[in-house]
Order: C-alpha cells, then structure tokens, then sequence
C-alpha cells in the first residue's frame, strides 16, 4: 500500500500543489475531516471516509484494501499539524509514507498583508495549553494558531487585561477562501469582536526592554521605604536559580519588586508570581511592573502560604521574607513541585537556621553563601567604603 499524507492549505482546490492533486486523483481511498472531503477537486474517487484519528485511520487503512491512500489535512503537514502523530503511528505499523507539504495559515496570512513572516514568533492556541502574555514577551510579533476554546477575542481579552490593550493586531479569517476577511484594529478593540471558528491571530511587536545579565541598578526602581534587595545580591540570586527562559517562578515576600522584575526579564516566556502583603509593597510593585513592562509578572496580593495555594508549580522559588512561615513556605512550594529550585535569602543568623532546617528536612542538600556588599561613598572630600549586612544565600538542590 501507498500512503500519502497531503497539506490541503485552506482547503480549496485551487490551494493544492500540482504534486497533492496528482496523488488526490491517483487515490483508491481518501481519508480526512469532513469539512475537507467536501471540497475535494473534480477527478477523485468517492470512495472516502471521514476519519483523522490515527487509530481509526490505521484501522481503515488495514482493511480497505485500497493501494493508493491519501489522508487530507487542513493548513500544512509541518505546522501543527495531526500528521506528525499519524506519520509515528505509520511509523510503528511498519507503514512508509511520504508527505507533501500545503500552504499553511501562516503564509496565506503573511501573503494577505504582503509582508514576511520569518521574524513571527509562532504559537498555537489550537486545542492546548497557551499563555498569551508569555508569548507576546518576544518584542516580536506572534502569531496564534486558534480554535477550541481560544478564539481571536478571548486571546486579546487576556493580553488586554494585561496591558496589552494598545497593541495592534490582525484578525485573519477563512484565510485563501473567497470568505476570507482581515481585521485590523488594537488588542482592546478585537478583544471585543466576533469571529468565524477558521481565525487566526497576529498581534504586533509589544514593546520590552532588551535582554540583558541579571543586575539592573538599584536606582532604577521605585523604591519608597519598603526594603529592597540590592543589585549585587539580585545577580546572585538569578544565578543561584538558574532561570531559563520558559520557567514558572515565585518570589515570595516580594517587597518592591525588584527581584520579580528581574526574574520576569530572564524569563519572557514565562510567569513570574510576586507574592506581597504589605500595601505598600504591592504599591511598588505594580509601579515597578509598569516601569519595566515586565507585564509577565503578576501580583499575588497575600501572605504566604495560603496565598501559595492556586498558583501554578514553579521551576524555582525565591523566599526574601516569610513572616515567620519559612518552613510552611518550602513545604508548599515542593508540595507542587518537588523539583523545584529554592533560593533563601536571610539576614539574621536565626533566619540562616530556619532556611537550612526547612530545606534539610525536605532531603535537599544546602549551600550557603555569604554576601557582602561594600560601596564607596563620599565623606569629607574622601570616599569611604561603606559595607552593608552580610547577606546569606541559602539553596537546596
């Protein structure tokens, strides 16, 4: 038996490559959604079946005794596509098939508004998981594949609620279909729009600041009198955490923020939860969330840990202040996720013990460092180092 596995672009026939409706004319037997064997071209057999699950496909295949098997499906082979699953599942049967690629959304996008699209970051909201803010952290623009629950407006309900509202975006439905329409407007606008189930979304490049080594000056944040994590030992505590990209993270006991927003630029493809009780922490927070458009950071208004409770798993943990609930703290964090990187920052020796013994008692093996910062500061015409508390780094892996 030969298989082939065609990218039909937007379905209609005139999408095709001649390659695709040579072997959609040379088929015994088609297979694909429904929506697509409809629109078939002229010269194909009827013998289909409107199946796209790889176990019902290979069943089929099994038992048709067809020779020549086309499996149809919409947009491109490679681009999100269900052919990777059923090219794994032929894979296993022992089954060699080969792929001729479609036009995929994207180019019948990027074509429509005669512009490149090499540079988009690319995401699909299709049926999975997707956080729109993360993605649109790039400072490029992002393109959304939608459907299922996610649709153009719900995507830009999110980011506008997260201060994204400005943002300019398009709107591109029943793309390479003689329905297709464009939608231009802000990310507030579209938010509020309705749109045919066959969309796709663009939003344009969201301003952010470049990606730079952890360590912003400390004068560059809003401070008041809340007490603020110095920039010598914000470094260190990146490093201690080895953020990646993509992580989840908590800075629990956040005070201004500064450690949050550096954890939010080392991370633009993930979260960043900055848990604060006091007022006026939470104040400085926000101000310094907006200053640093680190909009990938969110406010968790609470003491820890019951303020822990509905936040997702993290990959690392930074505890600058506990209220005296360290232990509970770790607990909680590990509790969901037991992999997670725990950095502790203490200034007391009795706060250094409790760190050590709450992460001890979780199996971790503990480091500590002591850092001591040491400035110069005018005096009299002299400068004078000036050195501040040792603070200690405790760390548990």
């Amino acid at each position: 038996m030969n298989v082939t596995l065609i990218g039909m672009g937007s379905g209609q026939p005139e999408n095709l490559t001649l390659q695709g409706l040579a072997a959609l004319r040379q088929a015994d037997l088609i297979l694909g959604a429904r929506r697509l064997l409809a629109v078939l071209p002229a010269g194909c057999t009827e013998n289909r079946a409107a199946a796209y699950r790889p176990d019902e496909v290979a069943e089929l295949l099994q038992t048709s005794g067809a020779e020549n098997a086309v499996l149809v499906y919409s947009g491109d082979t490679g681009f999100y596509s269900g052919a990777s699953a059923m090219m794994e599942k032929l894979e296993n049967l022992g089954v060699r098939a080969r792929v001729l690629p479609g036009l995929s959304s994207i180019q019948l996008l990027a074509a429509a508004l005669g512009r490149p699209w090499q540079g988009w970051n690319l995401v699909s909201a299709h049926g999975r998981t997707c956080d729109p803010v993360a993605k649109c952290m790039q400072g490029r623009p992002t393109f959304f594949l939608t459907g299922g629950s996610e649709d153009p407006a719900t995507l830009c309900a999110q980011l506008a609620a997260e201060g994204f509202g400005d943002v300019q975006a398009v709107v591109g439905q029943c793309l390479g279909t003689p329905e297709e329409k464009i939608f231009r407007g802000s990310v507030k606008e579209l938010a509020a729009g309705r749109f045919n189930s066959l969309s796709v979304l663009l939003v344009e490049a969201a301003e952010v600041l470049p990606r730079r080594a952890p360590g912003l000056p400390d004068e560059a944040f809003e401070r008041g009198d809340v007490p603020m994590t110095k920039q010598e030992v914000r470094a260190a505590v990146l490093a201690k955490l080895a953020v990646r990209p993509e992580d989840i993270l908590w800075d629990v006991g956040a005070g201004t923020g500064s450690v949050s927003v550096e954890l939010a630029l080392a991370a633009p493809r993930g979260r960043v939860y900055a848990v604060e009780c006091r007022p006026e922490g939470c104040a400085l927070i926000k101000a310094n969330r907006e200053k640093f458009r680190t909009r990938n950071l969110v406010l968790v208004e609470g003491l820890a840990p019951a303020a822990l409770s509905d936040l997702p798993a993290p990959d690392a943990v930074f505890i600058g202040g506990s209220k005296g609930s360290l232990s509970a703290i770790v607990d909680a964090a590990l509790d969901k996720n037991p992999d997670a990187r725990i950095c502790v920052s203490a200034i007391a020796l009795e706060s250094l013990s409790a760190a050590v013994a709450a992460l001890t008692a979780k199996g971790r093996t503990v480091q500590v460092s002591q850092i001591a910062v040491s400035r110069a500061r005018a005096v009299g015409g002299l400068h004078l180092m000036m050195a501040q508390n040792p603070i200690y780094l405790i760390t548990g892996e």
